[in-house]
């Protein structure tokens, strides 16, 4: 291919995307549609202002909004590190939970160019690799215990009776009022999931004293949980703590 026709594509390129940006006048605000679409598959809309001799580029606080409604909280500290990279690497700010950037007319090309980026990483936040969401619903449930003031013990390995370590994610110890009680996070509650805790819990409790209690965690913001895992899980002995609930067992927990 000649180098002719290399820039011939780049520039269709960029009439394609010339043509597919929509722009209407908002009380004196600039709402531009833009080619680029969000994991819903909705076009993302960024909002320019003059002030004084600058421009003022937003997206009106729809990114973060919009994680926040599907249950994605930026509250644990990966999170937030993960955010304040992705606002730096693109050279935006948070004003609230709108992301800015401020532009001059020679340079609006290409600062607008590093808010759609930014709202596309920040979107992407939500669909990240499976291992990662399941460390950081695991995160959320630590966190959780902290605010509320619950004592436990993070990262724990019980011998079972088969040999094998099981491991969990928090013990919460015993007190004069309750046992000792163990806790599992499920991020995505499936039959296997479920499965392998139940495994885990019938290999370890006749080694822990006898009124130990386990809890599953398990997050239903992303997905309705099957009431059949619930009924599993209650039939082992098996505690099902759906987070959407999780404030209904403070008290239970803190005791």
């Amino acid at each position: 291919m000649s180098f002719n026709e290399c820039q011939d594509l780049v520039e269709k390129y960029g009439e394609w995307l010339k043509q597919k940006f929509t722009v209407q006048d908002i009380g004196g605000i600039c709402e531009i549609v833009t080619p680029f679409v969000d994991r819903h598959n909705d076009f993302l809309q960024i909002y320019v202002k003059r002030v004084d001799n600058s421009l003022i580029l937003t997206d009106d606080g729809y990114t973060i909004s919009d994680l926040k409604l599907s249950g994605f909280e930026i509250t644990t500290d990966k999170r937030k590190r993960m955010l304040n990279a992705i606002l730096n690497g693109f050279g935006v700010r948070l004003d609230g939970d709108q992301i800015t950037i401020k532009a001059s007319v020679d340079n609006y090309p290409q600062k607008k160019h590093n808010l759609i980026q930014a709202m596309l990483a920040i979107n992407d936040m939500f669909v990240m690799a499976k291992p990662v969401v399941s460390s950081l619903f695991k995160e959320d449930v630590e966190n959780y215990l902290h605010l509320n003031q619950i004592r436990y013990t993070p990262a724990v390995k019980f011998a079972g009776k088969s040999g094998f370590d099981q491991s969990f994610d928090f013990v919460i110890p015993a007190s004069q009022k309750q046992p000792e009680r163990i806790i599992n996070t499920i991020n995505h509650p499936n039959r296997q999931n479920i499965s392998f805790l139940i495994f885990m819990w019938a290999d370890t409790k006749d080694v822990r004293p006898v009124k130990s209690t386990t809890y599953g965690f398990l997050n239903d913001i992303e997905n309705k949980v099957n009431p059949e895992f619930e009924s599993a899980l209650q039939q082992y002995g098996i505690k099902p703590l759906l987070w959407s609930k999780r404030d209904e067992y403070v008290t239970e927990l803190v005791q």
